[in-house]
């Protein structure tokens, strides 16, 4: 199945065995909307960490039976993720996700490496499905949220993230447009620079099964009529899958730009951990929510 909207992402989650995923400090009304949603949807089973008192009356109010919720008693946001980082090491979930809980804590409990969720030299980044309707199939994107100014080695490794997130949306020969301002190899200017190692890594071989091109201008990248005016000769050029932003600044512009102004669907999910996490924002909506935690159990098959 190759999915081109966020709808058919939860179709595809529904039919995989169902996951095990901890909420950490999963204490508001949204987190445990979403995860409820998700629970009746047979995509996961829910565990919940933080104070059983409040996340109780969130479920009532809610109008959620807190029985359908495995809880896991904690104090404090810090105990809230040790708790659920625990449970992750032990083998007993197969995905986490952020609840009412500040991203450094959240982050800084996945990162410690007491409990080697990340093998050392690992890189974890933010990969985004975004669901525009003025383009005819869904773009996978990197990074929005987490790596500023990311190295050659490092984009590279992004790359491979933004393939194997690719094909498990069943697109079995991603194109990967590598962004930046212009399809001119400047030196000055280190996105244009990078793009072009890249693309050389792929014509070598480094990329199989993908087509990876760049540097890239994004209306190229997206848009078929600038791709033929430009004359570029390009399996990626205007019908690309995939996006490897140069920086942190433009990635995150896009996504914002894509989320505000043009009511975008989206789902998120942060990759190179042993399992896959979900890092929403307060502000995410409860659709969003859901939509993440269908990627995020799709990624841990």
């Amino acid at each position: 199945m190759n999915i081109k909207h966020i709808t058919e992402l939860l179709l595809l989650a529904k039919e995989q065995p169902t996951q095990r995923m901890v909420v950490v400090n999963g204490v508001d009304n949204h987190s445990l909307e979403a995860a409820e949603h998700a629970r009746k949807l047979g995509i996961v089973e829910v565990i919940v960490t933080g104070d059983k008192k409040r996340i109780e009356t969130s479920c009532e109010q809610l109008g959620i039976e807190a029985a359908n919720f495995q809880i896991i008693e904690a104090c404090s946001e810090d105990e809230s993720a040790l708790e659920a980082v625990k449970l992750i090491q032990a083998g007993k979930a197969d995905l986490v996700m952020k609840g009412l809980i500040s991203t450094d804590k959240y982050m800084r409990a996945i990162l410690n490496k007491q409990f080697s969720l990340v093998d050392p030299g690992g890189l974890l980044t933010h990969v985004t499905l975004i669901d525009n309707k003025s383009y005819h199939k869904l773009l996978i994107v990197t990074d929005v949220a987490i790596i500023p100014y990311p190295s050659l080695k490092q984009k590279e490794i992004m790359v491979r993230y933004l393939i194997q997130v690719a094909r498990k949306l069943g697109i079995r020969q991603p194109k990967v447009a590598l962004i930046a301002p212009t399809e001119q190899v400047i030196e000055s200017i280190p996105a244009c620079v990078d793009a072009a190692k890249l693309k050389q890594m792929a014509v070598e071989g480094q990329f199989p099964g993908a087509f990876v091109d760049g540097p890239m201008a994004l209306d190229v990248a997206i848009d078929q009529e600038s791709a033929a005016i430009k004359q570029m000769n390009s399996e990626t050029a205007g019908d690309a899958d995939c996006l490897l932003f140069p920086n942190i600044d433009a990635g995150n512009v896009f996504y914002k730009t894509n989320a505000k102004l043009c009511q975008a669907e989206q789902a998120a999910v942060v990759v190179g951990a042993k399992v896959p996490v979900v890092l929403s924002s307060r502000g995410d909506r409860t659709q969003t929510k859901l939509n993440s935690i269908a990627l995020a159990a799709l990624m841990s098959h």
